[in-house]
C-alpha cells in the first residue's frame, strides 16, 4: 500500500504540473498568462486577458488536475490522510510545474477538484462562496483566501475524516497567496472587471 500511495503522490504531482493555462492559452494563439496581466498562469488571469468560455475551459481542466488524483486514490481506497498529502501534491505540481520551469499558479482551482471527492454538497458551498465573495468585493484572490479558510469547517460538519487533509490543501493555498494577503491589506490588489 505505501508503494501504491506514493506512485499517486508522484502521479498527481505530475498531472498538476500539465499547466492548463499554458497550454489553453498557446493552442489559441493567445500571450503566455506568466508574462500577462497578474502573470499568473490560472483561470483568473486567462479571463482577463481572453474571454470567459476560455477562461471556464482553463477552470475545468485546472479542476480535473485535483480531481482525478485523488478520485483515482479513493478508490484505491488510499488512507484519507495520504489523500490529503495526494491533493496536495497535485496542488503543488499546479503551482511547481516540472513541465514549465516550475513557475505555475495559486492552485485553487486545483484545490476545488482535489475536494470534490468528499461530496458535491461541498463542491457547491465552496464555488458559492466564492461566487458570493467575488460578487460582493471583485477580488478573485480575497474570495480564494475566504473559500480556502471556511472550507475545512465545511468539512468538519459534512465529512470530519477528511478535516485534517483539508487544513493541509487551505494552508498551502494561503501559503501560495501571501503576496495577495500583502496587497489586499496596502489595498493595491488587482479587482475583476469582467462580469462572473
Amino acid at each position: 500500500m505505501l508503494l501504491l500511495t506514493l506512485t499517486m503522490i508522484i502521479a498527481a504531482y505530475l498531472i498538476g504540473s500539465i499547466s492548463s493555462a499554458i497550454l489553453v492559452c498557446r493552442f489559441s494563439g493567445l500571450p503566455d498568462p506568466r508574462t500577462t496581466g497578474s502573470k499568473n498562469p490560472g483561470a483568473t488571469n486567462v479571463l482577463r486577458i481572453s474571454n470567459k468560455f476560455t477562461a471556464a475551459t482553463v477552470l475545468f481542466l485546472d479542476i480535473l488536475k485535483g480531481t482525478i488524483p485523488v478520485w483515482g486514490a479513493y478508490f484505491l481506497k488510499i488512507d484519507s490522510l495520504y489523500l490529503g498529502f495526494i491533493g496536495v501534491s497535485a496542488c503543488l505540481g499546479h503551482m511547481y510545474p516540472i513541465f514549465f520551469n516550475f513557475k505555475g499558479g495559486k492552485a485553487v482551482a486545483t484545490a476545488l477538484g482535489t475536494l470534490l471527492p468528499i461530496g458535491f454538497t461541498l463542491g457547491g458551498l465552496l464555488i458559492l462562496t466564492w461566487v458570493l465573495v467575488v460578487k460582493l468585493t471583485k477580488y478573485s484572490s480575497l474570495a480564494a483566501i475566504v473559500t480556502v479558510s471556511i472550507a475545512p469547517l465545511y468539512v468538519y460538519f459534512l465529512k470530519p475524516l477528511y478535516v485534517y487533509p483539508t487544513l493541509m490543501l487551505s494552508a498551502l493555498i494561503l501559503f501560495r497567496h501571501r503576496d495577495n494577503i500583502k496587497r489586499l491589506l496596502k489595498g493595491t490588489e488587482s479587482k475583476i472587471t469582467h462580469k462572473i
